[in-house]
């Protein structure tokens, strides 16, 4: 790592989010007085999360998949079983 470019209190930081109960070790120039005590047994800055990917309930870590046919199939697919009644009705 280049020396000097990094401003001086840039170092090792736990962003913990609480309600999961979990933590990343970062290198973080983030602003916190608190310190943690690790699962790997050292203590470390800690920076709290009010949430992450780990407790949002959105959040799939999936994106979306993107429909491969068009509105007209769409259509047909969702209402066939109803248009097949209507049909036997008639």
């Amino acid at each position: 790592m280049k020396q000097g470019i990094h401003p001086e209190n840039y170092r090792t930081v736990l962003f913990y989010d609480s309600s999961a109960e979990t933590g990343w070790l970062i290198r973080s120039c983030a602003p916190t007085n608190k310190t943690m005590k690790w699962t790997d047994g050292n203590e470390y800055p800690v920076f709290m999360l009010d949430t992450s990917s780990e407790s949002h309930p959105v959040y799939t870590g999936k994106q979306r998949e993107h429909n491969k046919e068009g509105r007209a199939s769409q259509f047909n697919q969702r209402f066939a079983g109803m248009m097949s009644a209507f049909k036997k009705g008639v």
